[in-house]
C-alpha cells in the first residue's frame, strides 16, 4: 500500500472513529438525563414530550452511526477498489473527451456515487421521521423532489465545470485563480436567483396575508432599519411539521421566510422575537462575512488542487494509467469534495464557533430591537419542543455539530450575559 493510499486510509477511519465516539458520548449525555426533566427545562416540555424527544434524539444518533459507517465503507471501496479510473474510462467512451464530454462524465459520475447513500435519506424520511410524526412528504413528492434535484445538478453543475475545464486548458497556470473567481460570482447569483427562480421548484412562496401579524412585523422591521416589501410563507408543511425561517440574499434582493409551520406554532410576539433574529443577521452582514469566508476556503481549496495535479502522485497512486492525463483534472473535480471534507471535519469546532458567535450577535440585535430577551426565549423553547430538539447534548458533540448555540446558552446570554454579543 502506497502512502497516499495509507494516508488517505488513516484519514477516513480516523474522521469515522472520531465521529462514532462523538455520537456515543451524545446518547450518553442524553441517557444520564433522560429520567426525568433537567431543572432548567422544566418550562419548555412537559413530561411526555421530553421522553419522545429523548428517544428521537436517541434514535437520529443511531441512524446517524449507520450513515457515518457507510460513507467511510464507500469511500474506502472507492480509493482502493480502483472504483474511479474505471468508471472515468468506460465514461469517455460514451461522452469521449471533449470539454463537455468530460463536463456530463463528472456530474454523472458524482451522482452515480452518490447512489448508495439513497436508500438511507429515504429511510430517515419515511422510517425515522415519520415514526415521530415529522413526515408529511409522500412517495411522488420525494422522489419527484429528487429528480428535480437531478436535473438541477446537470442544468447548473454542467456548465461550471466547463467553465473550471476550459481555464485549466487555457490558463494552466493561472486556472485555478480564475476557476475561483467564476465560483465566487457563480455562488452571489445563485443567492440573488435562488428564492426566485429555483426554491418555488420544490416549494410554494407567498406574501405574509394582510392583517395585525404583517401589521405587527413590518412595522418591526421599519424600526429595525430593515425595509421590505413583504414576508414571504413557505408551504413547508407539505414535506415536514419541522418548522423554521431563514434569511437570504442581500442588497434589495434580501428575503425573509417563514415556514407556515412556524407560522402555526408561534404566537405574534414570539414571530416578532424570531423576524428581530433574523433582521439581526442582516443588520451584523454575516450573510457578507459567510460570503467571504466561503470565498477565501474556495481560493485555497483549488490552489491545493492545483499543486495536486501538478504534482501528479495522487492519480498514479489511484490507478490511473500514465496515460490518461486528460483525466486528472475531472477525476480531482469528482474527488475534490470528499478530501475537503476529511480535512474540514477537525475544523468543525471552529466554523462553528464562529457561526454561533454570529447567532449570539443576532439574538443580542432582536433584544435590543423589541427591548426585551423574552419573545425571542419563548420562541426558541417553543420551537425546541416542537421539534423535539435534544436539550442535553453532550459540549464536544455540539462544539463539532452546532452551528447555533445550545438553549441553555442562548437564554443565558440573552438574559443578560452579553459577553458573547
Amino acid at each position: 500500500m502506497g502512502i497516499i493510499l495509507l494516508g488517505l486510509l488513516c484519514l477516513i477511519i480516523a474522521k469515522a472513529l472520531v465521529e462514532v465516539v462523538l455520537a456515543n458520548l451524545n446518547r450518553q449525555s442524553i441517557r444520564q438525563h433522560a429520567g426525568a426533566i433537567p431543572e432548567p427545562f422544566q418550562g419548555v416540555m412537559d413530561e411526555a414530550t421530553y421522553k419522545k424527544s429523548v428517544a428521537y434524539s436517541l434514535d437520529k444518533s443511531r441512524f446517524g452511526e449507520v450513515e457515518t459507517v457507510a460513507q467511510a465503507a464507500i469511500l474506502v471501496a472507492i480509493f482502493y477498489l480502483g472504483i474511479l479510473p474505471v468508471l472515468l474510462d468506460y465514461s469517455t467512451a460514451y461522452v469521449g473527451t471533449t470539454l463537455w464530454g468530460l463536463s456530463l462524465m463528472v456530474i454523472g459520475v458524482q451522482l452515480l456515487l452518490a447512489l448508495p447513500l439513497l436508500p438511507l435519506q429515504w429511510w430517515s424520511q419515511f422510517r425515522i421521521e415519520a415514526r415521530y410524526g415529522f413526515n408529511r412528504s409522500t412517495q411522488l413528492l420525494w422522489w419527484g423532489d429528487r429528480l428535480k434535484g437531478l436535473v438541477l445538478i446537470f442544468l447548473m453543475g454542467t456548465p461550471v465545470v466547463a467553465a473550471l475545464i476550459a481555464f485549466y486548458e487555457a490558463f494552466p497556470r493561472t486556472w485555478w485563480v480564475l476557476s475561483a473567481g467564476a465560483i465566487t460570482v457563480f455562488k452571489i447569483v445563485l443567492m440573488l436567483l435562488y428564492p426566485r427562480l429555483i426554491l418555488p421548484l420544490f416549494n410554494k412562496l407567498s406574501p405574509l396575508p394582510e392583517g395585525p401579524l404583517r401589521e405587527r412585523l413590518m412595522s418591526l422591521a421599519d424600526r429595525a432599519g430593515f425595509k421590505a416589501n413583504t414576508i414571504e410563507v413557505l408551504d413547508g408543511s407539505k414535506r415536514s411539521s419541522h418548522s423554521n425561517a431563514f434569511f437570504t440574499g442581500f442588497g434589495r434582493f434580501r428575503r425573509i421566510v417563514f415556514f407556515d409551520t412556524l407560522l402555526q406554532q408561534l404566537s405574534h410576539e414570539e414571530l416578532e422575537g424570531v423576524l428581530a433574529h433574523e433582521i439581526g443577521h442582516y443588520k451584523r452582514g454575516h450573510v457578507l462575512k459567510h460570503l467571504v469566508v466561503s470565498t477565501v476556503l474556495t481560493f485555497v481549496a483549488l490552489g491545493v488542487m492545483a499543486w495536486v495535479l501538478n504534482e501528479g502522485s495522487l492519480f498514479t497512486a489511484l490507478g490511473f494509467s500514465a496515460g490518461s492525463k486528460v483525466l486528472w483534472l475531472p477525476a480531482l473535480l469528482i474527488m475534490g469534495g470528499w478530501f475537503f471534507e476529511l480535512v474540514l471535519f477537525w475544523l468543525n469546532p471552529l466554523t462553528n464557533a464562529y457561526s454561533r458567535r454570529h447567532e449570539y450577535e443576532a439574538d443580542h440585535f432582536a433584544k435590543q430591537a423589541i427591548q426585551s430577551p423574552e419573545p425571542l426565549i419563548a420562541a426558541l423553547r417553543k420551537l425546541h419542543r416542537e421539534n423535539l430538539s435534544n436539550l442535553t447534548p453532550h459540549p464536544c458533540f455540539s462544539a463539532f455539530y452546532y452551528s447555533h448555540p445550545t438553549l441553555i446558552e442562548r437564554e443565558a446570554t440573552l438574559r443578560g450575559h452579553s459577553s458573547n454579543a
